[in-house]
């Protein structure tokens, strides 16, 4: 977790990220009318239309904002079940198609399997050519050839479509490539879905990423053989130095040396970006008053030319309107401001937060325990000041009150952390590699102390 390239480097390959080079020249920005983006003030943004990306092998105007379509709002149904709110959904993408979004990214695995159906329910309405839909193969349990074939043809019955715009090998990283070689390659998957792609029922064929650069390197010696259309990587102002694996910097340099576009995941970090320490957050609001603290994050994400899209999964409407004033149009960041937020990142690496972006591949827990809950939790006490080191802090009483209280509204008394066995079921699922049991015992081991008063 160290910074691996200085200020002024920093500023040199942001800035130059900010400009069309080589392949990457087609993903220029235009608006709505197809004219190139230009540089303007932060104040111009939210003043026109959607600001769009060329795809260089399809010629599609894509736009910058996509809907990442893993967090849609939920409800309880007649059984107490949570299943997703599909009136809510069908009013966010209306309101997102009206307003020039239209890609949409989902996943057979997103929301216990219900993703997938609620995006197409909403989207059919919809004239078909007026939107982009990308799903994924999510073979992490079974690398069978036959429960792939299953999942694939799944994936096209839900989504009510006989064809699919970009589809993704998903959350490749994890085992190294020899991992990629047990899901795809052993088995025949990935000569299959490169005949579906000559075929034309996956019109682009990509993949998402987590893991070191040892593996993503090879996976990049691997594009003479496959040609990926596009890979969609987890890019954010924090990541770009500061990250467990191949830092994002690392991860789009590689992509824009070989002119593959670059799609975005988490430039929130799963709304922790959005969530940031008071300070942080003056800091942020002092610097761009009409700008949000998110908006920050989806400038950089988007100011760099080699995007093409970038996520973001908007739950509420105040989400969704939020981020169109960023992207209609987007105004790219300038050196100062890609200066300023290296120094944001560095102040934030020091708050001792769990790495958790709310994706929930680690549900459900088998003895019930509500993970993502427990740790968000943590990291927000943690934001907000109220994490005591001993009973000698000078808050330490009404931190210790706030903790408590908050964490038992927070996390139901039988999902809470002292329910871990260390069955570590959890860990191979997390994208973020974190060792999530430990982080459960650490953070029940705090809470106990607290109870105790033996901090």
């Amino acid at each position: 977790m160290k910074h691996d390239i200085n200020r002024r480097e920093f500023i040199r390959r942001g800035g130059a990220a900010a400009l069309a080079i080589g392949g990457l020249s087609a993903l220029n920005g235009c608006t709505g009318k197809g004219k190139t983006q230009e540089t303007s003030s932060s104040a111009d943004a939210g003043q026109g239309e959607m600001t769009y990306r060329i795809n260089p092998k399809t010629g599609e105007k894509v736009s910058i904002l996509g809907y990442g379509c893993m967090r849609w709002p939920m409800i309880k149904d007649n059984e107490g079940k949570d299943i997703i709110d599909q009136e809510a959904v069908n009013r966010l993408i209306d309101h997102a198609l009206e307003n020039g979004i239209n890609y949409f990214d989902t996943a057979p695995m997103y929301l216990q399997g219900q993703s997938e159906e609620a995006t197409a329910n909403a989207l059919v309405r919809h004239p078909r050519e007026s939107y982009y839909l990308a799903t994924k193969m999510s073979n992490f349990g079974d690398f069978t050839y036959k429960g792939a074939m299953e999942m694939y043809s799944r994936s096209f019955k839900r989504l009510q479509t006989d064809y699919i715009d970009y589809y993704l090998l998903h959350s490749l990283g994890g085992g190294g490539i020899e991992g990629f070689n047990r899901r795809f390659v052993d088995n025949g998957v990935i000569d299959f879905l490169l005949k579906e792609r000559e075929a034309g029922r996956i019109r682009n064929l990509g993949f998402s990423f987590h893991g070191d650069k040892e593996t993503f390197l090879a996976l990049m010696d691997l594009h003479e053989k496959y040609h990926w259309d596009f890979v969609m990587i987890q890019m954010n102002y924090l990541d770009w130095t500061h990250a467990w694996g191949a830092t994002a910097e690392f991860m789009y340099t590689e992509l824009e040396k070989r002119g593959i576009p670059v799609n975005i995941m988490e430039p929130l970090l799963g709304g922790r970006l959005s969530k940031v320490p008071d300070h942080i957050a003056q800091r942020l609001k002092e610097r761009n008053p009409q700008g949000s603290v998110a908006s920050w994050a989806f400038r950089f994400a988007g100011s760099h030319k080699g995007v093409m899209t970038v996520l973001s999964g908007m739950t509420y409407m105040e989400h969704l309107q939020d981020n169109l004033k960023t992207f209609s149009p987007l105004v790219p960041l300038v050196d100062e401001e890609f200066a300023f937020l290296e120094e944001t990142a560095g102040l934030l690496a020091s708050y001792p937060t769990v790495p958790c972006n709310d994706c929930k591949y680690c549900m459900p827990c088998p003895y019930g325990i509500d993970i993502p809950a427990i740790l968000l939790h943590y990291n927000k006490c943690v934001n907000e000041g109220n994490i005591s080191q001993s009973q000698q802090d000078e808050n330490y009483r009404k931190a210790r009150r706030i903790y408590l209280v908050s964490y038992d509204r927070a996390v139901p008394a039988l999902r809470q952390a002292d329910h871990c066995i260390g069955c570590n079921q959890c860990v191979e699922h997390c994208p973020q590699k974190i060792n999530i049991p430990r982080e459960l015992h650490k953070i029940d081991r705090y809470i106990e102390k607290l109870k105790q008063e033996t901090l």
